[in-house]
C-alpha cells in the first residue's frame, strides 16, 4: 500500500513539475514578446525621429553594454578599469557625434590616447591588484570591442552629411532579419554544424536562411530607401550575413570562457545588452568603412 502510494505521490509531483515547467516557459514568452516589442519601439522612435533621438538612444544602449560587459569581468573575478573605460567610450561616442554635426574639431580626437593612458599610472597605485597587464588589456578592449562600433554607427549615419534614418534603419532591419531567418531556419533544418566548438545549435543551414532572407530584403530597401543605392545595400546585407554570424560567435566564445549563459539580465526574457547587439558590434566597422569607400 505504502509503495502504491509512494509511486502515486512521485507521479503527482512529477505532474506538478510539469505544469510549473509550462508556467514558466509561458511567463518568459510573455516577456520575450513584451519586452521584445517595447525595446524594438524604443530603437524605431530613435532612429526614425531625428539625429537627437537617435543619438540618445544609443548613447543609452552603447553606456549599459559597456558597463554590462565590465561588470561581467568583475564577477569572474578580474578588475578592469570600467570608470576609466566608460568615460574613454563615452567621450568618443559624444566627440564623434559633435565632429560629424561640424560643432568640434576633429583635433580633440588627439586626447583619447592621453586620457586612456591614465590606466597605466592608476595600475601603479593599485596593490591588491594581482594582475595588472591583464586588467588594463581588458579595459581597453571593452573599449574596443563595444565603444568603437557604436562610434563606427555616426560615421555611417552621417555619410551623406546629414543624419540619414534609413541607414540605421535599414542596417538594422537587416541585423534582424538576419538573426530571425537563421534562427527559424536552423532550428527546423539545421544539421551541419557552422562552429560546433563554439555555438553547437548554430548551423550552415541557418547561415544559409539568413542569407537568403537578407538578400531579399535588400531589393526591397534599395528600392524604398534611396540614400543608398543598390551596390551599397547590396554590400551592407553581405556584411551582415558574414559579420554577424561572426558577431554572434565571438560573444558565444566570451561567455564560454566566462562560464555564464546569459550576458545579463537587463532585458527580461532576452538576456542582456550584449546578447542583444552581439551582430551589431562587428558588422558596424564594416558598413561604415563600406560607405565611406562607395561614396
Amino acid at each position: 500500500m505504502c509503495n502504491k502510494e509512494n509511486i502515486e505521490n512521485t507521479q503527482n509531483s512529477k505532474n506538478i513539475s510539469k505544469i510549473d515547467l509550462i508556467h514558466k516557459q509561458n511567463h518568459n514568452l510573455k516577456q520575450r514578446i513584451i519586452f521584445g516589442f517595447a525595446g524594438f519601439l524604443m530603437m524605431m522612435i530613435g532612429m526614425l525621429g531625428n539625429e537627437w533621438t537617435y543619438a540618445f538612444v544609443f548613447f543609452v544602449i552603447h553606456t549599459l553594454t559597456l558597463r554590462e560587459f565590465y561588470q561581467l569581468l568583475e564577477k569572474y573575478g578580474y578588475k578592469p578599469m570600467a570608470v576609466l573605460g566608460m568615460l574613454v567610450g563615452v567621450y568618443l561616442y559624444m566627440l564623434t557625434f559633435a565632429v560629424e554635426k561640424h560643432w568640434l574639431s576633429v583635433k580633440l580626437f588627439a586626447f583619447v590616447v592621453p586620457i586612456a593612458s591614465l590606466g597605466f599610472a592608476w595600475k601603479l597605485y593599485d596593490k591588491e591588484d594581482k594582475q595588472p597587464l591583464v586588467n588594463l588589456a581588458l579595459s581597453v578592449f571593452g573599449v574596443f570591442y563595444i565603444s568603437l562600433p557604436f562610434t563606427a554607427l555616426h560615421f555611417a549615419v552621417f555619410n551623406l552629411g546629414q543624419y540619414s534614418y534609413q541607414v540605421v534603419t535599414g542596417l538594422f532591419f537587416l541585423i534582424w532579419m538576419n538573426d530571425v531567418a537563421a534562427y527559424f531556419i536552423g532550428s527546423g533544418y539545421g544539421k551541419h554544424k557552422l562552429f560546433e566548438r563554439i555555438s553547437p545549435k548554430k548551423s550552415w543551414e541557418g547561415w544559409l536562411g539568413g542569407f537568403v532572407a537578407c538578400s531579399l530584403l535588400v531589393f526591397f530597401l534599395a528600392y524604398y530607401l534611396q540614400d543608398i543605392s543598390f551596390l551599397g545595400w547590396a554590400g551592407i546585407g553581405l556584411i551582415v550575413v558574414i559579420w554577424g554570424a561572426y558577431g554572434d560567435l565571438v560573444e558565444s566564445s566570451i561567455k564560454r570562457s566566462l562560464q555564464i549563459k546569459d550576458s545579463g539580465d537587463l532585458i527580461p526574457g532576452h538576456g542582456g545588452f550584449l546578447d542583444r547587439f552581439d551582430s551589431f558590434l562587428l558588422t558596424t566597422p564594416w558598413v561604415a568603412g563600406w560607405l565611406w569607400w562607395i561614396q
